[in-house]
């Protein structure tokens, strides 16, 4: 039977993943597995990681011991990188130096035993100067170069996220380019979400086909609703995919992470500061992510952590990198931007400067 959309249209077919998670919802797999994996989030750090070493053997097992793990020097690497050596103690650390690390980040890499770092074929000024800023989120990114960039091949995709209606002439949520980041269709400078592409998983790519190994990555499921998704309709090992990957440590939680690293005394970067208990919850004193430093992904939900952005403690803790990205690199002029042309309330998350403190006679005001 041919299924048309809303203007009458013969709609296309729905793609192999498409059919596989409209399959999954219908069947009630989805639910149960998100429910499983409430269950195990609750679960005692003990048990999370007996779970997490069953799973890390049986990756180990299926690929003949071909395999490696993906380690950027955060915390969440950390972790795994001590698990699965606990069991494989010659797994290779795998590390893509994509230049845009804190230097801490860098010193832990280069203490780590058995490592091999990777390069992009590519800095990041030109992936900026060729495809765009990395700015709002992966999907808002995206979504505005799509809309910069209509042509009669991706008008169906323009008209997703323009408009949030399908190629079925369904409206669908997640994807229409919300209104307050609108402003950025019109930015002097480029937006898209190669960057990550280009600078990590590009390299990587090429490792895992020059040497087969198959990896274990880092990720948890409550990072975000994508890799929530992608843990309910693959679990932890992903053997079937076309890139396959273990992530063993999905159903764990950041405060599991924390605890982890707290009670197994796990090196870290000093980047991080040190992990305290606040009101019942484990929290670091220094950043609670790394990740790439002159990213923007984000950088409008950094107040939820806190009273400094990343580029307001960026100025205040590793000063020259802060003038790198600022003048060299041109991101003072892209954030100006931002501010002056967002809606109001997010264009208040936009600054760069350290907050001072200003002294008015027996009166103290905050600034930044």
């Amino acid at each position: 039977m041919t299924t048309l959309d809303a203007h009458g249209r013969e709609a296309a077919p729905l793609t192999a993943y498409e059919q596989r998670w409209a399959e999954s919802v219908d069947s009630g797999k989805v639910l149960a597995a998100y429910q499983e994996l409430q269950r195990r989030q609750r679960l005692p750090l003990a048990e999370k990681i007996a779970m997490s070493l069953d799973r890390i053997r049986d990756w180990y097992e299926a690929w003949s011991g071909n395999v490696s793990v993906s380690f950027s020097g955060g915390k969440d690497s950390s972790v795994l990188l001590w698990l699965v050596r606990q069991a494989y103690p010659d797994v290779p650390a795998v590390f893509c130096h994509t230049g845009l690390e804190y230097p801490e980040i860098l010193r832990i890499v280069k203490v780590t035993l058995n490592n091999v770092i990777l390069h992009p074929k590519i800095p990041f000024h030109q992936v900026i100067r060729n495809y765009g800023w990395p700015i709002a989120s992966k999907k808002v990114a995206r979504g505005v170069n799509i809309l910069r960039n209509p042509t009669e091949r991706n008008k169906n995709i323009w008209r997703l996220y323009d408009q949030g209606i399908n190629r079925y002439g369904k409206e669908v949520h997640g994807f229409k380019v919300p209104n307050q980041w609108r402003f950025l269709v019109q930015a002097p400078f480029s937006v898209s979400d190669h960057c990550c592409q280009i600078m990590k998983k590009g390299p990587s790519s090429v490792y895992e086909k020059e040497t087969g190994r198959k990896p274990f990555i880092g990720t948890l499921a409550a990072d975000s609703k994508a890799r929530q998704r992608t843990y309910l309709q693959t679990g932890c090992n992903a053997y079937d995919q076309q890139h396959p990957r273990s992530a063993p440590l999905s159903f764990w939680t950041e405060q599991d992470v924390l605890q982890c690293i707290r009670e197994n005394n796990l090196p870290i970067p000093s980047v991080y500061g040190q992990i305290i208990e606040v009101d019942g919850r484990f929290v670091t004193t220094g950043v609670r992510r790394t990740g790439c430093v002159f990213c923007c992904f984000g950088l409008h939900m950094d107040h939820l952590d806190g009273p400094e952005n990343r580029f307001q403690r960026l100025a205040r803790t590793h000063p020259n990198l802060h003038r790198y990205c600022m003048d060299k690199l041109g991101l003072r002029q892209v954030l100006s931007y931002c501010r002056d042309a967002a809606p109001l309330r997010l264009a208040q998350r936009f600054v760069w400067e350290p907050r001072r403190v200003l002294r008015q006679g027996n009166l103290m005001e905050v600034a930044g």
